[in-house]
């Protein structure tokens, strides 16, 4: 996807002037923010977007970071624009988010684009649920007709990816942390989606043979403090027909897919200017 994208943005000087600008805000310094933006940075590198890194210390006011975001959204140059989250407490995510331009909301965020995609209307999709579905995409597996589990029902990965599985007529249960015996309802899945955020949590009995597993967890595993998913991979590995590795699995797919939707937002808005 990295390489096909980078000839696409290769046509664009020519084309429009200029190659699509990514505008990515880091508040405070969380390793696991900073590693992620890191990798943003170097994506863009490989994809030929520009890449703008803001960053700005935690104490940071949060008039200020809204005066920050209303500059960016008033900047020509600028076509997508991203606030790592999370954020310091004092400061709200749900305000910071509806304050970026819907036209320059790269990760899908943004309440109209939400409303958007609940209503099958054009809207940027969250990053990590277009890249679910571009992974099942890549090795041949329909939705449709299957049943799906997602374990999560967060509003970046749980409740898009349901609604992107709906879509591709997939019938979907979303489980959570109050749902009574989870492990008969995920061993009914034949695709399971994994966003819980807990470390090794689904263990190889909670699967069905031949079942396809999406392990979207990042964490430190608490014994070796290596990263890991929220699926015991090596016990589940052997069962699974396909399964997604951590790291290595969603994440990169996720990055991939945020430049994909900034040069969408970037090319949304030379159609308008035409």
């Amino acid at each position: 996807m990295k390489a096909e994208m980078a000839e696409q943005v290769a046509t664009f000087p020519a084309k429009y002037g200029r190659v699509p600008h990514l505008v990515v805000i880091l508040v405070g310094e969380d390793p696991a923010s900073q590693s992620y933006v890191r990798g943003k940075a170097k994506a863009s590198e490989v994809v030929g977007i520009k890449n703008t890194t803001i960053l700005r210390p935690a104490d940071i006011p949060e008039a200020e970071l809204l005066e920050l975001i209303a500059s960016l959204n008033a900047d020509a140059s600028v076509d997508g624009i991203l606030v790592q989250l999370p954020l310091p407490p004092h400061i709200s995510e749900d305000r910071v988010i509806a304050a970026i331009a819907k036209e320059k909301d790269v990760d899908g965020f943004h309440p109209l684009n939400v409303a958007a995609l609940w209503m099958r209307q054009p809207c940027t999709v969250p990053c990590t649920p277009k890249g679910i579905l571009r992974m099942l995409d890549s090795v041949g597996i329909d939705p449709k007709g299957k049943r799906a589990v997602v374990i999560g029902r967060s509003q970046i990965v749980g409740l898009p990816v349901a609604k992107l599985l709906l879509d591709r007529n997939a019938t979907v249960t979303i489980c959570h942390s109050r749902t009574a015996d989870l492990p008969a309802v995920t061993r009914q899945a034949e695709i399971l989606v994994v966003a819980i955020g807990r470390p090794r949590f689904v263990t190889a009995d909670m699967v069905a043979p031949g079942a396809v597993v999406i392990d979207v967890g990042v964490n430190r595993d608490p014994e070796t403090g290596k990263l890991c998913g929220d699926v015991d991979y090596e016990a589940v590995e052997p069962k699974a027909s396909v399964i997604t590795p951590v790291p290595g699995g969603v994440g990169p797919m996720t990055i991939t897919c945020l430049m994909e939707n900034t040069i969408e937002c970037f090319l949304r808005k030379q159609e308008k200017a035409e």
